[in-house]
């Protein structure tokens, strides 16, 4: 990380609550790593889409994306860089997993980002 002063409105959330980048990739890394269960979702899913064509299966949840934030994520969102959608609220769930830990309150993304 740079030594920098805080320019973004998330580099100057971490520091503002105190919050690691470490331990905001390593709750990450927890909430998103593919579990059994997620497996045999995602093995239904592409059964129901073979046997039935393009129809849409509604009863099939939504499993984990298996892509935890990385240092690299963490480093463009301090700076300022682009970030993609997906990252923004994979970083957001991880930093209320944090958060909750420590008994503070859950954000939502406009705070961060």
């Amino acid at each position: 990380m740079s030594t920098e002063a805080p320019t973004t409105k998330f580099a100057t959330f971490l520091k503002d609550k105190k919050l690691d980048a470490r331990r905001i990739m390593a709750a990450s890394h927890k909430l998103e790593s593919l579990r059994p269960e997620d497996r045999t979702i995602r093995l239904a899913k592409r059964q129901n889409k073979k046997a039935e064509g393009d129809k849409k299966v509604a009863d099939v949840r939504e499993t984990r994306s298996g892509r935890p934030v990385t240092p690299r994520s963490i480093e463009a969102a301090v700076t300022g860089k682009s970030v993609s959608g997906p990252t923004k609220t994979r970083i957001l769930r991880a930093v209320n997993a944090v958060l909750e830990q420590k008994k503070q309150e859950k954000v939502e993304l406009r705070t961060l980002f």
